[in-house]
C-alpha cells in the first residue's frame, strides 16, 4: 500500500480508459467442492448468484483525494461520489440479467448513512419500474455481508457500488471454496464488430505477486474468464458451455490444486490443473 506505484493502479486506469463500467462476478460452488468451503454442505445448497458491481465510479475514482497536514496532524481525504448515470446504467444491466435468470435484483448500498447511497437506492427503484417482471430487493451492506453467509441461496443478481462489490464478491468466493475459482467479466457500453460489449475478463483475485512464478496458482478462475469471453463479447454460447463442462469434468474427477485440496490429498500444479482441463475439453471434441 505504501508503494509509489502498485499494480490498480494500472488495472483502475484500463477499466476507466476503456469506460468498463460493469464488473460481473458469478459465485456457483461446485457440489464436488464442498468440503474446501467454511460453510456447511447444505448452506451452499442452490447457491447460484451473480453479482454485477459498478467499476468506473464511486470512492476509488472520486476526486478531491489526498493526504495533507493540517494543524500539525495528518489527514487523509478519500471522495465517494456517484452520478445518476452511472448508477442507472449499471442497473439496467442488472436487470436485464435477473430477466435471463431467476428474476430478481438485490440492491446493496449503505443508505441509512450515506448520500450516495440514498441517490443509488433511488436511481435503481427508478430503473426496477422499467421492469415490472423483475423484483427489487434494497439491502444494507452489513446486512449483505451477514447474509451471503447465513442464507447465500437467497441471492440473485446482486448490484452494488465499486468499493462494496469488491468486498462482497472476495467474501462469495468462499463459498465456492477458494478465490482462485471465481471469473469476471469488465463490460463496456461500447460494442465490438459482433455487436457484443467489449471486455475486459479476468479472475477477480488479480496478479497475486506473492506466489508468481511458484507454479502453485489455481488456473481455473482465469479458464472460467475465457468461457465468460465466449459468452459475453463473441456471443459463443455452445463454446463458453464446453470450457465450463471441461472444468467440471476435471473437478468431478477429484483433481484439486493446493487451495482447494483437503488434507491427504496431492495437490496438482498451475500446469498440471490445466493440462486436465484441456484434455477434459479435447475429450468433449472428440
Amino acid at each position: 500500500p505504501t508503494a509509489p506505484v502498485r499494480p490498480e493502479q494500472g488495472l483502475l486506469g484500463i477499466r476507466q480508459a476503456l469506460g468498463l463500467y460493469a464488473n460481473l462476478r458469478p459465485a456457483k460452488p461446485h457440489p464436488s467442492l464442498a468440503a474446501a468451503s467454511p460453510l456447511r454442505p447444505e448452506r451452499l445448497q442452490g447457491v447460484d448468484l451473480l453479482v454485477v458491481r459498478e467499476l468506473t465510479g464511486g470512492i476509488y475514482f472520486g476526486q478531491p483525494r489526498e493526504r495533507r497536514c493540517e494543524d500539525g496532524e495528518w489527514l487523509a481525504l478519500d471522495t465517494m461520489i456517484y452520478k445518476e448515470h452511472e448508477i442507472r446504467r449499471v442497473a439496467h444491466l442488472a436487470f436485464r440479467m435477473a430477466r435471463g435468470r431467476r428474476g430478481k435484483v438485490t440492491s446493496v448500498d449503505k443508505a441509512n448513512v450515506l448520500e450516495s447511497s440514498r441517490l443509488w437506492r433511488q436511481i435503481v427503484g427508478e430503473v426496477a419500474a422499467e421492469y415490472p417482471d423483475v423484483t427489487l430487493e434494497n439491502m444494507l451492506v452489513d446486512a449483505a455481508t451477514m447474509y451471503l453467509l447465513s442464507r447465500p441461496a437467497s441471492f440473485d443478481v446482486v448490484v452494488t457500488t465499486n468499493m462494496f462489490g469488491d468486498i462482497l464478491t472476495d467474501e462469495a468466493s468462499m463459498l465456492t471454496g477458494s478465490l482462485g475459482n471465481l471469473p469476471s467479466a469488465s463490460l463496456g457500453e461500447a460494442l465490438n464488430r459482433h455487436g457484443l460489449p467489449r471486455g475486459l475478463y479476468e479472475p477477480i483475485h488479480g496478479s497475486a505477486p506473492d506466489i508468481a512464478g511458484k507454479g502453485i496458482a489455481n488456473p481455473l478462475g482465469t479458464i472460467l474468464s475465457l468461457a465468460m469471453l465466449l459468452r459475453q463479447s463473441l456471443g459463443l454460447e455452445r463454446e463458453a458451455a464446453a470450457v465450463e463442462a471441461a472444468v467440471e469434468r476435471a473437478l468431478l474427477g477429484g483433481h484439486r490444486t493446493a487451495d482447494l485440496a483437503q488434507e491427504g490429498e496431492t495437490p496438482l500444479d498451475t500446469a498440471q490443473m490445466t493440462d486436465l482441463v484441456v484434455q477434459a475439453l479435447n475429450g468433449q471434441a472428440r
